[in-house]
């Protein structure tokens, strides 16, 4: 009793503390804390270590500072997701931000300009979209600047042309547009307040005389290259629009294109790290397990381990089993055979990795990336449209449980048919260089999440939105309870919905490497590396069945959809908590559609909050399955043309302009 009296003083102490540190919290402890309030994923948990109570965020991990001021923030290649918080940029003496590597999202804040100390910012391979603002323009003493492997838009700031210092810019694998701004007038801009007058002539890269470094490659410019430019590497403008036949440029179709179409077919935002980066970050995030791996085949000798070896022994001279050899000795680490079965594989195409290269521009054009795979998007010689997934892996790291795991998973995708889920069409294994893929037919119009949020989200009126919540509902029906084994998608977001020309849904699994880098993990922890293992199928660890948690996610899907605004929003929070008050007053729920749209049946809004809230409030007890709410939503929902005309005077006069 005595012990509990100090604790009690201690919690009421820091419960004020708390009550009262946001208003004597120092202005770098508070930018720090709202740039980790906007990061809603840290899976590597670099953040953990940033306590906001404390008043010196100098031994925070990625800061460093100077006296008392932070002039370093690096918190690159950690898988860092979320938004980049307005308020990092009141970090007034930072020198270096460094968030290269992650899953950022969003746009880059106009605040940006406020940094006139920046000489580093590098923001290159994530997920920021948006157009690049022209605040930039006031980094008055930086030196590099990487953007690329973006989902950016829009045209180049001119004003990139007024950084004096500026030595290095890289802009390539973006959705950059319009012409490279060359200028040679010596008119110098004016800047009020930021804002650069539009009654004076801007002035481009011609006006920077310490630009060594310039990279432009594979985004959809146009013109001619400035002659300033000129000493700059020629591929340094490959796969762009330019009319320029000596170097590498994209195909008149996709030139041709309006730009909001192009940016659609070259996918979706992300960062895009080269092969070399993510095998690098892969490698880095892996060897705690291979080493408890190396360590348990030293621990596990005895009686016992010989027990199992002979039990299971005996098990396989009884049963189908599967024979994976290998050897991984100390002289030879890298060397490992591999071993396809053929019974496994036998009815799915094999492509071999250079058809692929040529399809995808050379392994260029990314369209999406985590930090176990990169995205493809490609095109087979007289075929169809092409998604391939490559696993960033390095070979010394892959195991014979991973490459057991891997042609389970490309069978276990193979067997899935239906309308509204994503064909696979093949895979690829090559052994120089290692290659692990997957090829699946693409979707040309790109992702729902890039409809919804992005500028071109108008073009999904009520009707669309329904036909596309009934597809992902008749996909998940198939997944659940129409096939056996059933399937789950492992991150059903709007993200892995893709949609065809016509705007019909399919269901993606682009994680499904998370789950194959898992299940090796768990069963090889206790299995020795050395000689040849016996191993029953029906002893793997099968495919991680959540079928409750893609209930659950449809429903934050469905909210989605009809809001337009994301699951996790930096300014408005999360979309559920939100959309929860609503829910309990049906009568208001017509404050929770889209503004976007200009009409909206409440018969169908009534629908889709009731599976909502099914959705959302399951619990492990109760019976519903997605064949329940797909049921739902068919019978109730009318998506035929003529509802949406009853629901609006004004579609009647939009059917008329159109036509």
């Amino acid at each position: 009793m005595k012990r509990s009296i100090p604790l009690k003083l201690f919690l009421i102490t820091f419960g004020l503390f708390l009550a009262t540190t946001d208003a004597g919290q120092p202005i770098e402890v508070h930018a720090l804390a709202m740039f980790k309030e906007a990061i809603f994923d840290d899976p590597l948990l670099v953040l953990s270590s940033w306590n906001v109570l404390d008043s010196d965020p100098c031994n925070w991990v990625g800061v460093s500072c100077s006296g008392n001021q932070v002039t370093k923030l690096n918190i690159s290649g950690s898988s860092i997701k979320g938004f980049i918080a307005r308020e990092l940029f009141q970090l007034s003496a930072l020198q270096e931000l460094i968030l290269h590597g992650n899953k950022l999202i969003g746009s880059i804040p106009k605040e940006i300009g406020s940094l006139k100390n920046l000489k580093i910012l590098d923001l290159g391979m994530n997920q920021i979209s948006g157009p690049i603002p022209h605040e930039i323009g006031n980094l008055v003493n930086i030196v590099k600047i990487n953007l690329q492997s973006n989902g950016l838009t829009g045209q180049l700031p001119s004003e990139l042309g007024n950084l004096k210092y500026l030595q290095e810019l890289r802009l390539d694998r973006n959705k950059l547009r319009g012409s490279v701004p060359g200028g040679n007038s010596s008119s110098i801009v004016s800047n009020t307040q930021g804002m650069f007058a539009s009654n004076v002539t801007r002035l481009g890269f011609c006006r920077s005389n310490s630009l060594k470094v310039a990279d432009f490659s594979y985004n959809f410019l146009i013109g001619s290259i400035p002659k300033c430019l000129g000493y700059l590497p020629r591929t340094s403008f490959q796969g762009n629009c330019l009319p320029i036949k000596d170097i590498k440029q994209r195909t008149s179709e996709q030139c041709g294109s309006p730009p909001q179409a192009q940016t659609r077919n070259t996918g979706e935002m992300k960062r895009h790290p080269t092969t070399d980066e993510s095998n690098q970050q892969t490698s880095a995030s892996k060897p705690v397990w291979l080493l408890a791996l190396e360590v348990s085949t030293g621990v596990t000798v005895g009686l016992l381990f010989l027990v199992a070896i002979f039990t299971t022994i005996h098990r396989c001279k009884n049963k189908p089993s599967i024979i994976i050899p290998w050897k991984k000795s100390r002289s030879d680490r890298d060397h490992m055979a591999m071993y396809t079965d053929p019974n496994v594989l036998k009815d799915v195409m094999r492509y071999n990795r250079h058809e692929l290269e040529v399809a995808c521009e050379d392994f260029s054009n990314i369209i999406g990336s985590s930090s176990d795979s990169l995205v493809y998007k490609g095109t087979m010689k007289g075929g169809p449209e092409i998604a391939v997934i490559s696993l960033c892996i390095k070979e010394e790291h892959w195991t014979g449980y991973l490459e057991l795991y891997y042609q389970k998973e490309v069978a276990d995708l193979a067997r899935l048919n239906h309308e509204n889920t994503g064909k696979l069409l093949g895979y690829c294994i090559e052994s120089t260089p290692f290659t692990r893929m997957l090829v699946f037919e693409y979707a040309s119009n790109g992702t729902l999440y890039e409809h919804l949020h992005y500028e071109e989200g108008c073009q999904l009126s009520w009707t669309r939105r329904m036909k596309i919540v009934i597809g992902i509902a008749k996909g998940l029906k198939y997944l659940h309870t129409e096939i056996e084994p059933p399937f789950t998608i492992s991150e059903l977001n709007s993200s892995a919905v893709y949609l065809t020309e016509d705007f019909s849904p399919k269901l993606v699994d682009f994680e499904s490497w998370k789950s194959i880098l898992t299940r090796s993990e768990n069963n090889s922890r206790c299995i020795s590396n050395e000689g040849a293992i016996c191993v029953l199928p029906s002893s793997l660890e099968g495919r991680q069945l959540d079928i409750q948690g893609n209930i659950y996610a449809f429903g934050v899907l469905l909210l989605e959809i009809i809001s337009g605004r994301p699951p996790l929003c930096k300014d408005k929070g999360c979309l559920v908590d939100w959309a929860k008050d609503y829910l309990e007053r049906p009568e208001e729920m017509a404050s929770v559609v889209d503004p976007a749209l200009k009409h909206f049946r409440d018969e169908d809004l009534k629908v889709i909050c009731e599976v909502v809230s099914i959705c959302i409030h399951l619990r492990p007890r109760d019976q519903v399955s997605m064949q329940d709410l797909c049921a739902i939503l068919e019978s109730k929902i009318d998506t035929s043309v003529s509802s949406e005309l009853k629901a609006s005077s004004l579609a009647w006069a939009e059917l008329a302009l159109s036509s």
